[in-house]
């Protein structure tokens, strides 16, 4: 097949890694060129990077009615509606049969442009409300490290790019070509998991809900032991239906909900800070068997409680 075109499209104000993920991936074999990588802006003049680097592209937007692949390698900001002229040439492109890819935040460019309308998409994880909120025709998938449909790619944050750029590599040529990149650039060719390995869940350490407050400090003190309904209900001086009720209200999730969420989050802490065993952490957290945890654990985090450890965990010197 002729050699695939990559039209990379700066903004101002772009962002240097984002720019230097593509960049590098479509470009890392020199001999074996497998991508003809192509520069483009709006105008075709130069444009500056957040910190005052300056990059002048190979031309303006025509460049892309040639591009097999069209990249927008993050956005600038979230308010920012993209450029008439750049709106129309990602659409244009798109409804000629290229791949348009948004990297991160350049999800939002595709989004403003209509092409999300109805089709899955990812971005970083801290937009989601953001996102779903300015889209909500969109189908964000929360978890995904990237997301195809209909050729339009989407990922999620920073270093996601790297793993939505190696997709891209293997559809053009094939899981062998894509590991050869992988190993020159060493990185993994692959990573297990989504992006909820690494949002950010607190949990709220009181509600407006006092009864329920002495409640959950309680459970948090007691998290190994098993506990029913009827007893919190008991201790709460309520009656089961009241009870839950009341549980629903202050925390939003149900009992088990609860449990299931705060024993996650404390078995987090384990597996980063101790050598405990799986199965000790299991017990300490208060799941019945290492099993359970497992299952709860994958079903959450999208990896076992091990890949955890290793992606987090302490580094012994």
């Amino acid at each position: 097949m002729s050699m695939p075109i990559v039209g990379l499209v700066l903004y101002p104000q772009f962002s240097l890694f984002h720019v230097a993920v593509p960049y590098m991936v479509f470009n890392t074999l020199p001999d074996n060129r497998l991508f003809d990588l192509r520069i483009v802006s709006s105008g075709g003049g130069p444009q500056q990077a957040e910190r005052s680097m300056t990059i002048q592209p190979d031309g303006g937007l025509e460049l892309l009615e040639m591009a097999n692949i069209v990249v927008v390698p993050g956005w600038r900001e979230l308010d920012d509606t993209p450029e008439p002229d750049l709106a129309e040439a990602l659409v244009r492109a798109h409804a000629r049969g290229a791949h348009v890819v948004g990297l991160c935040y350049g999800a939002y460019a595709l989004a403003y442009a209509g092409l999300l309308d109805g089709k899955k998409a990812a971005t970083h994880w801290m937009a989601e409300k953001d996102f779903s909120a300015r889209f909500p025709k969109v189908k964000l998938d929360t978890n995904a490290l990237y997301v195809e449909e209909d050729r339009l790619i989407t990922s999620a944050g920073t270093g996601a790019g790297l793993d939505c750029c190696l997709y891209i590599v293997r559809e053009y040529y094939g899981a062998q070509m894509a590991n050869k990149i992988a190993r020159v650039m060493v990185i993994p060719p692959h990573r297990e998991g989504g992006q909820a390995q690494f949002i950010e869940r607190p949990v709220a350490v009181s509600t407006q809900d006092a009864h329920i407050n002495r409640l959950l400090d309680y459970l948090r003190e007691h998290l190994a032991e098993p506990h029913t309904i009827d007893e919190l209900a008991a201790r709460t001086a309520m009656s089961r239906r009241t009870f839950t009720r009341h549980f629903n209200k202050a925390t939003s999730m149900t009992v088990v909900e609860w449990l299931v969420n705060e024993r996650l989050q404390h078995s987090l802490e384990l597996l980063e800070t101790t050598s405990l065993s799986v199965e000790r952490i299991a017990e300490m957290v208060g799941f019945q068997t290492a099993t359970s945890f497992r299952q709860h654990f994958r079903q959450r985090y999208q990896v076992s409680p091990i890949s955890w450890r290793k992606t987090f965990g302490k580094i012994e010197s």
